[in-house]
């Protein structure tokens, strides 16, 4: 790190609470920028989130077909969720997928971790890759979804052009699962 670099870390002086619920904390933070000024920044607390790229012996992922209500907009998405307090986010991601899809996942490991909003809002995603997945029964949470779709690989890139795939945890998960097990996947 650079001289540079350490006199334009932020200084947190503290934060205030301003609204609290189960699904989002928002705080008032006191910050300096170090020879420039001392404000007040907002700050959005999040819970964990952990999803899953569900990938077949086909080379295809398993993905939901959501309606997400604030874009009023459609989409292919992985199966993922909060981390619940004192759970694995490992864990999590495996609880996820059987409960969204009904299908529960052999291998799995580490993919990525990632903050989808660094400038403002604290949210910190896990991803993991499946390898192989086993039906146990259908979905058992609310429903999630319209349709759960397995999707080879090959699809995905024309699937991201048209639109189809736009959130960040199933584009950053897809990418970083394709850089994984090699480029040469869709």
């Amino acid at each position: 790190m650079t001289e540079d670099a350490e006199r334009t870390r932020w200084v947190v002086h503290g934060e205030r609470l301003v609204y609290d619920n189960r699904w989002i904390r928002l705080g008032l933070a006191d910050v300096e920028i170090p020879g420039v000024e001392r404000f007040e920044h907002h700050v959005v607390h999040l819970d964990r989130a952990a999803i899953a790229v569900v990938l077949d012996e086909q080379d295809r992922v398993l993905m939901m077909w959501r309606h997400r209500f604030v874009f009023d907009r459609w989409g292919w998405e992985l199966p993922g969720g909060l981390i619940e307090a004192g759970e694995d986010a490992l864990a999590t991601a495996a609880r996820e997928v059987e409960e969204e899809t009904g299908y529960r996942p052999k291998e799995i490991e580490p993919l990525v971790t990632y903050q989808p909003m660094a400038g403002m809002v604290d949210s910190e995603h896990c991803l993991f890759l499946a390898r192989g997945a086993e039906f146990v029964g259908e979905p058992t949470g609310e429903i999630e979804a319209d349709l759960i779709r397995w999707v080879p690989m090959a699809e995905i890139p024309q699937m991201i052009a048209q639109g189809d795939i736009w959130t960040s945890g199933t584009l950053i998960g897809l990418y970083a699962a394709r850089e994984r097990l090699g480029s040469g996947r869709g």
